[in-house]
């Protein structure tokens, strides 16, 4: 039988005790009637037992980084058995970028995907229906679907552009600068024909697209007379460029920012209120989602304030992805409530992950 403690709407997840919760979910995930294959087979592997030796959050570390053999495991042995009903719905199956190698493949079940969506709502609760345009890449990645329900929730139509963050990517490793600039023009001409064409009240994009689109005087005044809110997410956006967006280019128009990954098959939201600093604060849903930020030389914690390494962790019963060590660096900031982990601020990728250059390209 299920928790009740692991259903989204039984609870205030802000509530939650994030120890019992935390063994509810390894309880689920190691138990042969609700685990998915794959864990059951991994838990063989392992020199602990994940039910009886897991008991608080600092002990997720004992946990390996398992997040490569997700380039090739079946995507059917991911799905926990114990999963029915509406809760074993696949909203579709995503892929990481590819940033650093073979892309790595994650199922996105329906009912994550519809609290992810929720609970980071509040920041657009009072547009009323507007329509909104995804300047960001669909396909296997999770973003282009994000965006699509961005745009159902507030009755309105979703356009987008057809865009292979991967092909650019691929462009900029052979050095190939020409290409790279015609494709990003290509996009931001698209976007072009969109803006000056159709009603449009929500922009989603990245920071690299979203500076080229800024270097068209033309679109920055459509955007400054239709957009009502601008989303970014997907790379990274230092603190003088969000500076200049926000009061120079378009002011009075929200920028709010998203940091996630696919790899935790969610995101945190940037936290309304800012620091003296000015650096957006990303907040993730704890104990759902959690960060840490630790030296990446040694993984031993940072202090408050201090950059470090950002490690990852998915808790829920549609996945287990514990331990994940991202290809970012990060300011450590004190979470917004008792729970699992820290908040971030300050995000930048690292230069090199795994062995491999980090590529970040348009996304």
């Amino acid at each position: 039988m299920r928790p009740v403690i692991l259903d989204l709407a039984a609870h205030d997840y802000a509530m939650i005790d994030a120890e019992e919760y935390l063994r509810a979910v390894l309880a689920w995930h190691f138990s042969e009637e609700t685990g998915s294959p794959y864990w059951l087979r991994r838990a063989r592997t392992l020199d602990f037992d994940p039910v009886a030796d897991i008991r608080t959050f600092a002990d997720l570390r004992r946990f390996p980084n398992v997040i490569d053999e997700f380039r090739t495991v079946a995507v059917e042995d991911l799905i926990p058995r114990g999963l029915t009903g509406a809760d074993r719905v696949i909203a579709g199956i995503y892929e990481s970028g590819g940033t650093t190698g073979a892309p790595k493949r994650f199922v996105m079940f329906d009912r994550w995907m519809q609290f992810a969506l929720g609970w980071d709502e509040h920041h657009y609760a009072g547009l009323g229906t507007v329509n909104t345009l995804a300047v960001a890449p669909s396909g296997p990645h999770m973003f282009g679907e994000f965006a699509e329900r961005r745009a159902r929730r507030h009755n309105g139509v979703r356009f987008t552009i057809d865009l292979d963050p991967r092909w650019i990517k691929q462009m900029i490793a052979r050095g190939d600068t020409e290409n790279t600039e015609r494709y990003a023009e290509h996009v931001v001409d698209q976007v072009a024909q969109i803006l000056t064409t159709q009603s449009v009240g929500i922009l989603i994009t990245t920071p690299p697209l979203l500076e080229r689109i800024a270097r068209r005087d033309d679109l920055v005044e459509q955007i400054r007379r239709k957009i009502e809110f601008i989303c970014w997410s997907g790379a990274h956006m230092d603190a003088d460029t969000r500076d200049i967006f926000r009061q120079e280019i378009f002011p009075g128009i929200p920028l709010k920012g998203l940091y996630g990954s696919t790899t935790i098959l969610g995101m945190s939201r940037e936290r309304d209120e800012e620091r003296p600093d000015g650096l957006p604060v990303f907040d993730p849903p704890s104990p759902y989602l959690a960060f840490e930020v630790v030296d990446p030389e040694t993984g031993d914690d940072v202090g408050y304030g201090e950059r470090g390494q950002v490690v990852m962790h998915h808790l829920t019963k549609y996945a287990l992805l514990p331990n994940n060590p991202e290809r970012d660096l990060a300011m450590k900031v004190e979470p917004p409530k008792q729970g699992s982990g820290c908040s971030v601020a300050d995000v930048a990728p690292m230069t090199s992950f795994g062995g491999a250059e980090v590529i970040e390209g348009v996304y």
